[in-house]
């Protein structure tokens, strides 16, 4: 009786340590964001703003390797309506700060007034918009941000734009914008960070860029209407095995997702599991100090299928 019991005990801690690897659902998280979500009236609509074409599934590629199957031969953006962007505010001045960054992690960044500027100035239209107005209504609530908007452009300021040492014996050389939203490569071998699709969309169209497949399961096939996506792609000829991106989203979408999970959470690598729209996702922040060192989501299922799966 004893050592049967103590096999369900074994069994009951096995399973118990399976479930306690999967994290559950972020409830109200998912709640906020998805607030956010109908709050994004800046987001692009597929099929009418803009078109992909997700084409084959991307092979396995070693990190470092130049030589890749290529399971896209078209680019992964047929048609995008720029006229939207440029005439957006948060998207026109987000667009101006992506010439602003060194490629190359080890260069040490150059700081001009009007850099500053063009900074300051997105900053201030993405405070203005209802998707940072809610986000920071939560983080007040919450005491991780001052009520006073200044402050609270400052603490954003300081998350997103302050420059640091990713590489040793440089001088400040990266920032948590350029590495989530412009990408960087390191040694000339490694494609880091670069997680937004207005940049992916530029560098597709300037022929800097080529897409090479998405990365799913085989139950779970990606489509054009998704708005996270797994992916594949060379940039400048260096290989980003699997990357990830929110598709047609508003740079103060992703800027409010990611800096709610900043300051809610003190350790140095933080991941939520979340279900936004139709998607169930898991968003992953890792500090640099008191900085962005990266964020990105990583799209788990889509198109509802995680509904009733899921439970937990």
């Amino acid at each position: 009786m004893a050592v049967r019991l103590g096999g369900f005990l074994f069994l009951a801690v096995l399973l118990s340590a399976v479930d306690a690897s999967r994290p559950a659902i972020n409830q109200e998280l998912s709640n906020l964001f998805n607030e956010l979500w109908r709050l994004d009236v800046n987001r692009l609509k597929p099929g009418i703003d803009y078109t992909i074409s997700v084409q084959g599934r991307a092979g396995f590629v070693n990190q470092g390797s130049h030589s890749v199957l290529d399971h896209a031969s078209l680019p992964l953006f047929s048609n995008v309506n720029e006229n939207k962007l440029r005439n957006t505010t948060t998207f026109s001045r987000f667009m101006k700060l992506l010439d602003n960054y060194e490629r190359s992690t080890g260069i040490t960044e150059r700081v001009t007034p009007e850099k500053l500027t063009e900074i300051n100035l997105f900053l201030d239209a993405v405070l203005e918009t209802q998707v940072m107005k809610r986000a920071h209504q939560y983080l007040v609530s919450k005491g991780k941000s001052s009520s006073d908007s200044r402050q609270f452009k400052n603490q954003l300021n300081l998350i997103w734009f302050h420059l640091y040492h990713r590489q040793r014996n440089t001088g400040p050389d990266s920032c948590g914008f350029e590495h989530v939203f412009v990408g960087e490569t390191k040694s000339g071998t490694e494609i880091i960070g670069f997680h937004n699709w207005v940049q992916f969309y530029l560098q597709e169209k300037n022929s800097h860029l080529d897409y090479k497949g998405y990365k799913a399961r085989d139950q779970d096939l990606p489509d054009q209407d998704d708005h996270v996506l797994n992916l594949q792609f060379s940039w400048h000829g260096v290989m980003k095995p699997v990357g990830s991106a929110f598709i047609g989203t508003s740079p103060e979408f992703e800027m409010a997702l990611f800096t709610i999970i900043f300051l809610m959470n003190t350790e140095r690598s933080t991941t939520v599991l979340v279900n936004i729209d139709q998607c169930q996702m898991e968003l992953v922040v890792i500090r640099q100090g008191r900085c962005l060192g990266t964020a990105y989501p990583k799209l788990l299922s889509s198109n509802s299928r995680h509904v009733g799966v899921n439970s937990h």
